[in-house]
């Protein structure tokens, strides 16, 4: 099986609550996401996604993305997109590092893998644990009483792990927290999130003024570094996210006992095929995960499913669903919460068909002709 054209669609996706607002006062009110279609020579389609948190988030933006799939496209053209650790290394020699560039190329092929197989990519990942799995909500960042309402009303909805947007000012972060505890029950989790943006000072007044709260406490600072200070610092249990972004720092926070939980964002390692490994190396080392990507709509949250469906339940913290967070819909079959939970699609490889009246025209197609 041959690759014989690649396509890339932009689309934006607004949000139902208006914006999304986490630390140092960053917010995005729409999200320019970036698919991919791969055709091949065998007539199968595959599909991917990737969809940065605004410019201001990671070392990634929307544009960034779809430039650098302009770059890598025509080497793809003619590859076996079914072998997949050859595709994964031949795109890092293609394009040293911007990973997130390549998360969409290789979700596709990993859809066309599971069409060619006739098997639902979680199955092709493992087999699934279990009927379904928990999602967590991401509650956005505003004054602490807004914000608990919103922790009600969501847990009303089936939801039982939430994820506050902190990283302000740290007395009203402690505030967040405490009243968003208030509405919780003990069986609930709740993540109090960063989001890099405190100073190691700021984060100490927080995790001491919350210590007696049931929360977890998650990247609070920019670097691993300080990080784990601030770990050494607190009993609270503790989350890394953003300086988790490859085999090497999650084996050091490890060796470092850095953290009791870690984020696997499917873009921020390239794509599935590395996230998978990340996955894998957290289950041997006894690391429970989060299992997500920075954004995105139907199709990344199929992804997210594949991914967390196919995660030993003990290790498999929460996920999320992102295509519940905004307004328009880009793909038929991707999954849908219920309850606060979700289950991965059964149909050949990401189990989704992208509603093409909603992506519009192509911005970029590639066929080796140019």
């Amino acid at each position: 099986m041959k690759i014989t054209r690649i396509s890339v669609y932009q689309v934006d996706l607004p949000l139902h609550e208006g914006s999304y607002k986490w630390a140092s006062g960053k917010s995005v009110a729409v999200f320019d996401s970036t698919v991919v279609k791969i055709e091949t020579d065998s007539g199968i389609e595959g599909y991917g996604e990737v969809c940065p948190l605004g410019p201001v988030y990671l070392p990634s933006y929307a544009a960034g993305a779809r430039a650098g799939i302009k770059e890598i496209a025509p080497n793809l053209i003619g590859q076996d997109p079914t072998e997949l650790a050859v595709l994964v290394d031949n795109m890092d020699r293609w394009l040293k590092g911007h990973p997130y560039v390549k998360s969409a190329i290789d979700m596709a092929c990993w859809d066309i893998l599971g069409k060619a197989a006739g098997l639902p990519i979680a199955k092709l990942l493992g087999g699934t644990y279990g009927d379904d799995f928990a999602l967590y909500r991401a509650i956005s960042q505003l004054p602490p009483k807004e914000m608990a309402e919103n922790v009600k009303m969501y847990k009303d909805q089936g939801y039982k792990k939430f994820q506050l947007k902190v990283g302000g000012n740290p007395w009203e972060d402690i505030e967040r927290i405490r009243e968003c505890a208030k509405v919780l029950d003990n069986s609930d989790q709740l993540v109090a999130d960063a989001n890099c943006g405190w100073l190691m000072h700021d984060a100490v007044k927080v995790a001491n003024g919350v210590r007696d709260v049931n929360v977890y406490i998650e990247q609070p600072c920019t670097s691993y570094e300080e990080c784990l200070s601030i770990r050494r610092r607190t009993t609270l249990p503790f989350v890394l996210d953003e300086c988790i972004d490859g085999l090497g720092i999650l084996l050091r926070g490890f060796q470092d006992h850095a953290m009791d939980v870690v984020n696997i964002k499917i873009s921020k390692f390239g794509g599935l095929t590395r996230a998978r490994q990340a996955r894998d190396l957290c289950v041997s080392l006894g690391i429970v995960m989060t299992i997500e990507d920075t954004w995105g709509g139907d199709v990344i949250t199929a992804a997210i499913s594949h991914l967390a469906h196919s995660t030993p339940e003990e290790f498999l913290f929460s996920a999320t669903d992102f295509n519940s967070y905004v307004t328009k819909s880009i793909a038929d079959g991707a999954p849908q919460r219920i309850n606060g939970r979700m289950a991965a699609p059964t149909s050949p490889g990401l189990g989704v068909t992208p509603i093409w009246e909603a992506l519009g025209a192509p911005v970029m197609v590639c066929d080796g002709s140019e």
